[in-house]
């Protein structure tokens, strides 16, 4: 049961491989840009929907079939550096809070050291 146990907080604890998630986040990112832009142009020709400000956020991007493809390209850059950071920062966070619970479990187990001498 304690194994059983172990192996689950090991695997729940683990790093996360930043990046493979930065490019899992990124390829996501993209395919969605692409795909609201897509389905934008299909369901709505006239432009109604207000994806134009993308363009003040991604050089290049416009509704067009060609922006599609300038925003999933900004879609994967950007995701994959929002995606990196945020498992640069999980994983500092998880370390930092093994590191105080160790320390203070440490701590507390030596507290009566000088007791014993």
């Amino acid at each position: 049961m304690t194994d059983d146990l172990d192996t689950t907080l090991q695997r729940v604890f683990s790093p996360v491989d930043k990046r493979a998630f930065g490019l899992a986040t990124g390829v996501v990112s993209g395919l969605l840009i692409f795909a609201v832009t897509a389905a934008a142009l299909v369901l709505d020709p006239g432009g109604e929907v207000p994806l134009a400000l993308l363009a003040q956020y991604f050089a290049g991007y416009s509704v067009s079939v060609p922006g599609a493809f300038v925003g999933a390209a900004w879609g994967v850059f950007v995701g994959f550096i929002a995606g990196w950071f945020t498992a640069f920062v999980r994983n500092l966070s998880v370390a930092t809070w093994r590191f105080v619970i160790l320390a203070r479990a440490d701590l507390k187990a030596s507290r009566d050291f000088l007791d014993h001498i």
